[in-house]
């Protein structure tokens, strides 16, 4: 029997490290799931297990080569994009891999910014909120100051796609969707890296950018492969819709960020947006993405345990809740609905008392509500300015009948689709470097869409 000929795909998220090998078609033909115990920093505080990753990347690409029944012709990454892999002039990893969520020194915070024109001056320029260590290039400024001993010995500072990629290739580089995640690197307003990185002589520690549709060729195991730089996963999963879809849109990407994405707007960031935790990010291309961030998929597990308790029913419920159209017709009538400030760090549903309604349906219905209000307004900052036709909705929320139908009732003039494919992140990567790996016509099937037509409430 023949091989198939695939691409090897490892995306590694926070909790689940996954291997995909897909067809010509981007269908996946084999996939591998992977999750191992966090460890500790130096601190104490909870870290990615790195030698843990090394390894299950080494071991699982040794396997799947031994599978007789396919024919690997490329490899490529994506992971998370706020974590760096320090290393030495041997390749050498020199540090835990730290959190992004590591408290960041009030002292470090206070001097970077007042060094470099103060927060306001400096968030539009980097086109990101202040946000710690999550803002990656904070971690090396850091340890230049807290460690500078330690600074001395980095040869390079990756991140973590580009380090896994080096894993396969040897060659250390840089990616723009990594750099243009929030890292602080990147001035958005000159589209180069900051003048800061060369002050603080960063620059020097950065390998250099490559374009993210690049490959590299590599032997593993004795044989030669075509391997991506790696992509930041947010940037990946933008991909399949890219190539699908030319009119422009607006992806909302749901889990437990609801993160909204619009590729056809390139006007900076204003004050009002960036303290309503509004962000830039980059495609592949090296294009500008603007996006706003809710906290809304975490909110929703909360509250369903909320009333989940109250009304002594099974969390378990609420995964098919049938929207009814009657139910919120009566909530609007009985109940307050948000029409002022949203309160983007919390819905209305937090302070709303649970014995007021009927039934858990309802209370739950009236949850969604409040949570779209915070979605309308968080999506609404990042329309502005463009002539967007569709809202695309993927993740756990795009499956929820009442968020979609309550989707639709406040974007009347947008077209609303829940959209359904398997694994954006890791089909976005593949596509990435679809030229040098697939003889086939880029399939015009990838998505599939449900359309939520706005049908006003009776």
């Amino acid at each position: 029997m023949e091989s198939i000929p695939v691409i090897a795909i490892f995306d590694v998220g926070k909790t689940n490290k996954k291997l995909f090998l897909f067809d010509s078609q981007y269908k996946i033909v084999y996939e591998k799931s992977a999750k191992f115990p966090e460890t500790v920093d130096e601190d104490g505080d909870e870290c990615d297990n790195l030698e843990s990753l090394r390894n299950n990347i080494f071991d699982s690409l040794i396997e799947v080569i031994g599978l007789k029944e396919f024919s690997i012709k490329a490899i490529n990454f994506s992971s998370y994009g706020a974590s760096l892999v320090y290393i030495d002039e041997n390749g050498n990893s020199l540090t835990p891999l730290y959190n992004y969520l590591k408290k960041y020194p009030e002292k470090l915070h206070n001097q970077f910014y007042d060094t470099y024109g103060g927060v306001q001056a400096f968030t539009h320029q980097s086109a990101s909120p202040v946000l710690g260590s999550l803002n990656s290039g904070m971690q090396l400024y850091r340890i230049k100051y807290e460690r500078p001993e330690l600074f001395k010995k980095i040869k390079y500072a990756l991140h973590l796609p580009q380090y896994l990629s080096y894993l396969i290739t040897g060659v250390p580089c840089a990616d723009i969707t990594s750099i243009g995640c929030h890292t602080n690197l990147w001035d958005f307003t000159k589209m180069q890296y900051h003048h800061w990185v060369h002050q603080e002589s960063v620059f020097e520690k950065l390998a250099p950018i490559l374009p993210g549709n690049e490959v590299l060729s590599a032997s593993f195991q004795g044989n030669k492969y075509s391997v991506g730089i790696g992509l930041h996963d947010s940037s990946a999963a933008l991909i399949p819709y890219l190539v699908n879809f030319h009119e422009p849109f607006v992806l909302i990407s749901t889990g437990t960020w609801c993160i909204s994405l619009n590729p056809f707007n390139q006007i900076p960031l204003t004050d009002e947006e960036l303290s309503n935790d509004c962000l830039s990010f980059m495609t592949y291309e090296g294009k500008k993405v603007k996006a706003s961030r809710l906290f809304a998929g975490y909110e929703h597990e909360q509250q369903v345990n909320r009333i989940a308790n109250h009304f002594n029913q099974s969390v378990l419920r609420y995964r098919a809740i049938e929207f009814d159209q009657n139910i919120i017709l009566k909530l609007q009538q009985n109940f307050s609905q948000n029409q002022g400030v949203i309160d983007l760090k919390a819905s209305d549903f937090t302070k709303r008392d649970l014995a007021a309604f009927s039934n858990d349906i309802e209370a739950y219905h009236q949850l969604i509500l409040d949570i779209i209000a915070q979605q309308f307004f968080s999506t609404q900052l990042i329309l502005k300015g463009t002539d967007i036709k569709k809202i695309f909705v993927d993740g756990g929320f795009s499956k929820n009948a009442v968020y979609m139908n309550l989707l639709a009732l406040f974007f009347p003039k947008i077209e609303v689709y829940a959209a359904s494919m398997a694994q954006a992140t890791a089909v976005g990567t593949a596509l990435s470097i679809h030229s040098f790996w697939n003889q086939q016509a880029l399939p015009n099937d990838l998505i599939e869409l449900k359309y939520y037509p706005n049908a006003p409430i009776q």
